[in-house]
């Protein structure tokens, strides 16, 4: 005769501070991302040549860095 194995419940693996941080940090990505399209489009849209539309697309990568030094440069820091 064959036993039947009983059914073990799933180990739970997740870790609740992994679960929040997720929850909670998912929307910095849309806005960044929404900075990006606009920083893209205005540093091509002002672009002279096609290199100049080239690092303008750099630039719309790196946007918080410019944006975090004039801020610092604002307070004088």
């Amino acid at each position: 005769m064959v036993k039947k194995k009983a059914k073990r419940s799933p180990k739970k693996t997740k870790n609740c501070k992994n679960i929040c941080y997720m929850n909670c940090c998912g929307g910095s990505s849309g806005i960044y991302f929404l900075g990006f399209i606009g920083a893209a489009i205005y540093y091509i849209s002002t672009a002279t040549s096609f290199w100049s539309g080239v690092l303008g697309f750099l630039k719309a990568l790196v946007w918080p860095a410019f944006l975090v030094f004039e801020i610092m440069k604002y307070i004088g820091i």
